[in-house]
Formats: C-alpha cells, sequence, structure tokens
C-alpha cells in the first residue's frame, strides 16, 4: 500500500467537499476548485475524512494512488488556507510595482515587464523589492511566480536578478578572482 495514499484527509471546518462521479468539487472561503480523478482510483467522503483508494496493486495504480491523495490533500489546503510564493528583486534600479491588476517590473530592460493577474491568482508588492503571489491553486500559484522569476533569473556574479525569498543563490567569483601565474 502506498504510505501518502493510503492516510486520510482530514476536512476542516468551512470546506464543503462534493465528489460527483470522477470529479471532486472543494469549497471553501479561498475559493473553488474542481478536478478530475482517474477512474480507477475512487474517492470516498467517511465521517469528516476523504478516504483514497486503488483497485489493485497495478504499476500504474499504485503511481496515481499517493499522486490523487496528494493533489486532493492541496485543494483542501488551498481553499481553506491558500498558497503564496514570495519572490525579491535584487539590482540596482530594479524595482516592482502594481497598477490595477497589473504587476509592472522595471529590472534593467529598455521596456518595462507588465504580468497580469489571471483567475485565481492575486499579486501583492509590499515593498519595492518585493512581490508576494497569493492563490488558492497551488499549481497555478507556482506557475505564476517561474514565470515572474523567469523575465530575470538570478546571475551568479552579482546576483542580480528576481529569487524566490528562500533561494539561496551560488556565487561565482569574476575572471580578477582566478589568480594566475
Amino acid at each position: 500500500m502506498s504510505r501518502i495514499g493510503k492516510m486520510p484527509i482530514t476536512v476542516p471546518a468551512g470546506v464543503e467537499v462534493k465528489i460527483d462521479g470522477s470529479a471532486v468539487t472543494v469549497k471553501g472561503p479561498k475559493g473553488t476548485l474542481v478536478r478530475n480523478v482517474h477512474p480507477n482510483i475512487s474517492v470516498k467522503m467517511e465521517d469528516g475524512s476523504i478516504q483514497i483508494s486503488r483497485p489493485d496493486d497495478n504499476k500504474e495504480n499504485r503511481a496515481l494512488h499517493g499522486l490523487t491523495r496528494s493533489l486532493i490533500a492541496n485543494m483542501v489546503t488551498g481553499v481553506s488556507e491558500g498558497y503564496k510564493k514570495e519572490l525579491e528583486i535584487n539590482g540596482v534600479g530594479f524595482r516592482a510595482a502594481k497598477e490595477g491588476k497589473d504587476l509592472v517590473l522595471n529590472i534593467g530592460f529598455s521596456h518595462q515587464v507588465i504580468f497580469t493577474e489571471t483567475e485565481g491568482i492575486t499579486i501583492e508588492v509590499p515593498a519595492p523589492n518585493k512581490v508576494t503571489i497569493l492563490g488558492a491553486d497551488k499549481q497555478k500559484v507556482g506557475q505564476f511566480a517561474a514565470d515572474v522569476r523567469k523575465a530575470r533569473p538570478p546571475e551568479p556574479y552579482k546576483g542580480k536578478g528576481i529569487k524566490y525569498a528562500e533561494e539561496v543563490i551560488r556565487r561565482k567569483e569574476g575572471k580578477a578572482g582566478k589568480g594566475g601565474k
């Protein structure tokens, strides 16, 4: 049995789960998420918790068992608490600003880089060098943060660019640090 797959998912107060065939709908204070589950995996609601089971020990079913449990657990966490990614902008003159629903980045190009909030994503700019991305869907939050970071990834010599708050940039010495004969 899958260690992850056999653990029940506790549903916190204020979160409503509806299972309709292969579609699982989770509704909470932060929003509503819907996911279709593979037909081989069965999802049941039993006394305040969600139980995921598989029909046999086929390799594909074993893989889907833990995956399905993790995806549904992420949905429950997302609609109750939400997900957050923090980005930091390092570099002289590099800054971020929020204009309406747009994130405007000045990151050393001749033009501004603009990202628009998508459905289910909220952007906050608490400081000119910090960007916070919030949302209920873990995948959407992570993908949006990765897209923003991709606009100017951090470089290893001076550390300039956009990085995750918890990310550590491995620094390199420049040409002068090589030493010579």
